[in-house]
């Protein structure tokens, strides 16, 4: 989900406004090479969230998202295979979401940052009454065509709803990209009922993978994602915006087996081969498939370790709205 519009972004830290920090390390956009640029990842010398250092306008940040980031336009090959895998591995954030559901009570749920649409497509096809939202009008095309849900375009403050209407609202992936998160924390607290349910999802900067590959976790994705949380890092940021966390899982069927074997080898990475139309036959496509594959299968051991240590790659978050 590409950024909304923003003012000059500042630089100081987002959890406690420090402007001091230390380098931890430079990095590149090693996945979609939208830039030669080098980057500082940094760490605020007093709480320790990490983010990108200085961070880009919101002019230069639109332009590190291809115009197919993390969807597949109508007409793009996608095998039935593929459709299959998809379906199986998002089934992980649709049972997550079902359950933070029957937490909250029946009513609509509103997934921020839809992309393609599929998890919504899931939930819809058993019985929930969904809505996705994105600031790509591209990906609310495919969510749309391919796979039949509602989907508005824009910020969640533009959100055509009125407060107090939603039952769950779900972000994957979204808040580390945005200048300031919490914006988007305060529209989820106005549109969810009381008692409703907030369910995110972050790359986890306290990983053992980012222990591991350090400037290489596919996770810092720079220079897309400004800020990288811990666990403690979200919770305060959800506590400060009238949430309290109930359940977390460290453990994403979807994204933190095919994140070890990306880190591994980013050029193997099948959506980034897709966003950067390289070239490829039917043979070596296949063999690269079967390589990022073979890959995410041999790192589901370390996945499921590091996640059951509660140093998974990915935290899921289901927080109720309590103020």
């Amino acid at each position: 989900m590409p950024p909304s519009p923003s003012p000059a972004p500042s630089n100081a830290c987002l959890a406690c406004g420090s402007p001091d920090s230390h380098t931890l390390f430079h990095a590149s956009d090693r996945l979609y090479a939208t830039t030669e640029k080098s980057f500082l990842v940094v760490e605020c010398a007093r709480c320790r969230l990490l983010r990108l250092f200085p961070k880009p306008t919101p002019e230069e940040l639109s332009s590190y998202y291809p115009t197919n980031y993390w969807h597949a336009n109508p007409g793009d090959q996608i095998t039935a295979l593929e459709d299959l895998y998809r379906r199986f591995v998002s089934w992980d954030h649709v049972r997550f979401l079902e359950s933070a559901i029957r937490h909250a009570g029946p009513g609509l749920v509103l997934d921020v940052g839809c992309g393609g649409g599929l998890i919504l497509r899931l939930l819809r096809e058993r019985g929930h009454q969904v809505l996705g939202s994105d600031f790509s009008l591209d990906a609310a095309r495919v969510a749309w065509i391919q796979n039949h849900v509602p989907v508005f375009c824009g910020t969640l403050s533009q959100a055509p709803l009125p407060p107090a209407s939603l039952s769950v609202l779900s972000m994957f992936h979204v808040l580390e990209h945005l200048y300031e998160p919490q914006d988007y924390l305060n529209a989820a607290h106005r549109l969810l009922k009381p008692g409703g349910r907030l369910v995110v999802q972050v790359p986890n900067a306290a990983s053992w993978q980012f222990l591991l590959f350090g400037e290489a976790w596919n996770g810092i994705d720079v220079p897309r994602h400004l800020h990288n949380f811990r666990l403690a890092d979200l919770t305060v940021l959800l506590d400060r915006c009238g949430f309290t966390p109930v359940r977390v899982k460290h453990f994403s069927l979807r994204d933190n087996p095919a994140g070890f074997s990306t880190s591994l080898a980013p050029s193997l990475d099948p959506m980034a081969r897709r966003v950067r139309r390289i070239p490829e036959s039917p043979s070596l496509r296949l063999a690269k498939n079967i390589g990022h594959l073979s890959l995410a299968l041999l790192g589901l051991p370390f996945t499921l370790l590091e996640a059951a240590c509660r140093a998974g790659s990915t935290i899921m978050v289901e927080a109720r709205k309590t103020s």
